[in-house]
């Protein structure tokens, strides 16, 4: 059985989708730069690539707060199939020194509209985290299964906002009408701090036109 800090590392790395950069693959490298000419610079090479394109397929984007495993935010997409489509919520979660046998605290850093997400603190109802967690599940569960069916399908009988729970009893279009405006105000990906790199290298682009002086015909 693992221990709970080693259970720790192998979900996050789960939801990473990330495998750690093992001794073994290290060896290969090496050797195969021995094998062939300029060994050290395509060693060098060979690890970043490797390191690069791994990145490159993270499911989730991780951001931790400490060096314990124990407190970071999730970027978390909203499901296509439901007024959140679109929106990207930066979840924190605090895992507990004796998870995975104790669940997870989940919570929503940016407002969202959810007859089971507090607004203000951003907690989460969700009865299989507060309630009926068990060792079986761990952090992919949550991100690919839990959360996304709490958006899809929520439980308006037992709420933590009341509003958005009454809203959508009675009037389902303005309760996703809600949703939609509440996850183009606070949902966007500048809410959390995304950047996106199309937009960086665009505003770049025209620093540099700027900067650009015409110079007089001779």
């Amino acid at each position: 059985m693992s221990t709970p800090s080693k259970r720790r590392e192998t979900d996050i790395m789960k939801l990473l989708n990330l495998k750690p950069f093992s001794f073994i693959q290290f060896l290969i490298f090496f050797y195969l730069g021995i094998l062939l000419s300029l060994w050290f610079l395509l060693f060098i090479l060979l690890f970043y690539f490797s390191f690069h394109f791994s990145r490159k397929m993270n499911k989730h984007k991780v951001e931790m707060m400490n060096d314990y495993m124990t407190e970071f935010y999730v970027h978390f997409h909203g499901p296509n199939d439901s007024p959140y489509k679109g929106g990207v919520w930066k979840v924190r979660v605090e895992l507990p020194y004796d998870y995975p046998y104790n669940s997870p605290r989940i919570s929503f850093t940016n407002k969202i509209f959810h007859p089971n997400i507090d607004e203000d603190s951003g907690t989460v109802c969700l009865d299989v985290i507060n309630e009926t967690w068990t060792p079986m599940f761990d952090l992919v569960n949550v991100f690919e299964m839990f959360l996304p069916q709490l958006l899809l399908f929520p439980n308006e009988s037992d709420p933590l906002n009341g509003e958005a729970a009454a809203l959508m009893i009675h009037d389902i279009v303005a309760y996703e009408l809600k949703v939609k405006e509440y996850c183009e105000r606070y949902a966007k990906p500048e809410d959390i701090g995304i950047v996106e790199e199309k937009k960086t290298n665009e505003d770049k682009n025209d620093s540099n036109e700027e900067h650009v002086i015409d110079k007089p015909d001779s």
